[in-house]
């Protein structure tokens, strides 16, 4: 990877795209540290025990802790993205029939995205606010009234407008999807925050005679974190390459070829969608703490949206798992394929072409999702329970799911590099 990051620098193209992409993160991370006004951040280090707030620190790239003009992120914008997905699947007969309109269709469906995340950002904006100041019991608006609240939603949901067009532009102009490396950079950017966590817990405010237990602990954590980088490598690289023959012989053609179906063919999203989908109830719920905390159905529904209890973790798992599902066939569409492949004169050995094929593609990619899916939610789980059995620190909790994306990010984005890189290459060769 860095062999290629650095041959990537010696193209004018590509080097151009890098470095708008650095500066578009710099920018959302410059952002992340200018507070919104009316509130008082320093109460909200009281909350650094609540999973939603640490859900959403994570997702944010510590602009919540900071409750500053990104704290929403790009949270309300994938919330957006699902709920407008699911409605393309024979639910609102206008989306179906955008999704069917090519490049046409996409800017609609992409338009009723952006109003969609603009309501989403706004009323979540205002309920996480709200909760806050419940929650905090210090003062965090400093004036609590419609006005003050109103004025805090507007900016956030700006803010998260504003991100949200920072990661097309990433997309359009840059390197990767917008905004995944959003997400990405947040993450990595925790990461001297997260190292100094446990240094601090386990070598500093510890008694001297303990030291050796947090060696042994923290070299486990090294060595478990190398396993699980390893194991998703290879898990996201995996693939299941169908043979393919050509009816048509075209001049200079292959007779046959191969149609690699990835493993794990959702790649990050569902880990991401399913944080996003987990982290809208729970602002609802800080919404209603005031009037509602202390009562059996909230204390229940509040455990059922914490992803540090044990019903909270397995909602967690079962959104990655069904997410997982869900995008690879967004990303592989059988049926579409099977038309592509008839349109190039193309089939796949000892498979009826047409619906023959739709069907067969359908369940190979059935039990490969199968495969990735438990992978996935395994990889997001077990550092969860291991944070809730031996109280291990809150990033512990979410250090699986953070890996997934930031693993994922970074081979996605290497892939897309290595694909300009290629490009080029036959480009000169045909020049």
């Amino acid at each position: 990877m860095f062999k290629l990051l650095k041959d990537s620098f010696k193209v004018k193209d590509i080097r151009s795209k890098i470095l708008f992409t650095v500066f578009v993160l710099f920018a959302f991370r410059l952002g992340a540290h200018i507070t919104v006004p009316g509130v008082d951040a320093n109460s909200l280090q009281s909350l650094s025990e609540l999973p939603f707030f640490n859900m959403m620190n994570m997702v944010s790239g510590s602009a919540m802790q900071n409750f500053s003009i990104f704290s929403m992120g790009v949270s309300p914008y994938i919330t957006a993205s699902i709920v407008i997905q699911l409605l393309q699947m024979d639910i609102v007969p206008k989306f179906v029939e955008w999704s069917k309109q090519g490049e046409v269709g996409r800017k609609k469906l992409n338009q009723a995205t952006r109003y969609l995340t603009l309501v989403l950002a706004f009323v979540q904006s205002i309920g996480i606010t709200a909760g806050f100041n419940t929650y905090a019991q210090l003062g965090f608006v400093k004036t609590p009234n419609v006005q003050t609240y109103l004025t805090i939603g507007l900016i956030l949901t700006g803010g998260t407008m504003f991100v949200t067009w920072l990661g097309e532009q990433i997309t359009e102009k840059g390197i990767g999807n917008g905004v995944s490396m959003i997400i990405f950079a947040g993450i990595i950017s925790r990461l001297p925050e997260g190292i100094k966590e446990i240094y601090e817990d386990y070598f500093v405010n510890i008694d001297p005679s303990d030291i050796w237990k947090s060696a042994i602990f923290v070299a486990i954590l090294i060595i478990a974190i190398l396993i699980i980088v390893t194991l998703v490598t290879f898990v996201q690289q995996a693939e299941r390459k169908i043979p393919i023959q050509y009816t048509k012989r075209v001049a200079g053609a292959p007779t046959s070829s191969y149609l690699p179906l990835k493993v794990n063919a959702a790649g990050v999203i569902p880990v991401i969608f399913a944080s996003s989908f987990i982290a809208t109830p729970n602002a609802v719920l800080q919404a209603l703490s005031g009037k509602f905390e202390g009562a059996a159905w909230y204390d229940v529904v509040m455990q059922i949206f914490s992803y540090n209890t044990l019903p909270g973790a397995a909602i967690y798992t079962v959104l990655i798992v069904a997410f997982t599902f869900f995008y690879a066939f967004v990303q592989v569409n059988p049926e579409k394929l099977s038309e592509n492949l008839q349109k190039q004169g193309s089939y796949i050995p000892s498979v009826r072409p047409g619906k023959g094929t739709e069907e067969y593609v359908s369940s190979l990619l059935m039990r490969l999702s199968t495969v990735g899916a438990v992978f996935l939610g395994l990889v997001a789980l077990i550092p969860i329970i291991a944070q809730m059995v031996w109280n291990l620190p809150q990033s512990i909790g979410l250090g699986g799911t953070s890996l997934l994306i930031v693993i994922g990010v970074a081979l996605e984005t290497a892939k897309q590099l290595d694909g300009l890189m290629l490009k080029r290459k036959y480009v000169g060769f045909i020049d």
